[in-house]
């Protein structure tokens, strides 16, 4: 009987479901958005707002597909695996990633920007049989040498005289001002000095 797979470590929670909390523009011109009543923890050390969500991993059910703001950014910046939140597999190759398959795109995946942290060998090893999505879309595991914090995906927000009204998805770096009219919902890094290993290696290295 095969094992039932686990729930993923950044995976939300029904009983997570978001706080409501209105997104403002702050006062100064041109600063971005904000929430009324923020508190220190709600951005992060570039000044980025995020997605208020509660922490409560395991109260309801799983909501396979989405992923909790606040995990997936401890596990972005520790490095830790996204499933089971031990460290990430790392050695002189690099940290390991599992990416979707895009190796028809010259030069992938050198520099690809990725919102999913990196994952242990065990779980690397599962992942591919446990995750119906990549299943459908197929998998390549990277080693990277400078997988580097780059920016943030979340919500774009923009100004219609006093208020901040949501506008689309997007994928911001720190270094673009557009970041400060972003709700954050996840941590991204660039990957530089990759390297694509093969299931093989994988299964040998935890064999060893």
């Amino acid at each position: 009987m095969t094992a039932r797979p686990p729930v993923p470590y950044v995976t939300a929670w029904t009983g997570e479901d978001r706080r409501t909390a209105p997104v403002v523009v702050c006062r100064a011109n041109d600063r971005g958005i904000g929430y009324p009543h923020e508190n220190p923890q709600e951005r992060d050390t570039m000044g980025v707002l995020w997605a208020r969500r509660p922490l409560r991993q395991g109260h309801g059910r799983p909501r396979y597909g989405h992923v909790h703001p606040q995990r997936q950014r401890r596990a972005m910046h520790r490095l830790l695996c996204q499933v089971c939140a031990a460290p990430a597999y790392e050695d002189e190759h690099g940290t390991l990633f599992l990416l979707e398959d895009h190796r028809d795109v010259p030069g992938w995946p050198e520099e690809e920007v990725t919102a999913h942290p990196p994952l242990c060998l065990q779980c690397a090893a599962m992942s591919p049989e446990w995750c119906p999505h990549l299943r459908r879309t197929g998998a390549v595991a990277v080693q990277v040498q400078h997988p580097d914090i780059d920016g943030v995906h979340g919500l774009m927000y923009r100004r219609e005289g006093r208020l901040a009204v949501p506008d689309k998805a997007v994928t911001v770096p720190y270094d673009d001002p557009a970041v400060r009219w972003v709700l954050a919902a996840h941590l991204t890094r660039v990957l530089r000095g990759c390297t694509i290993v093969q299931p093989e290696e994988i299964a040998e290295r935890l064999s060893t």
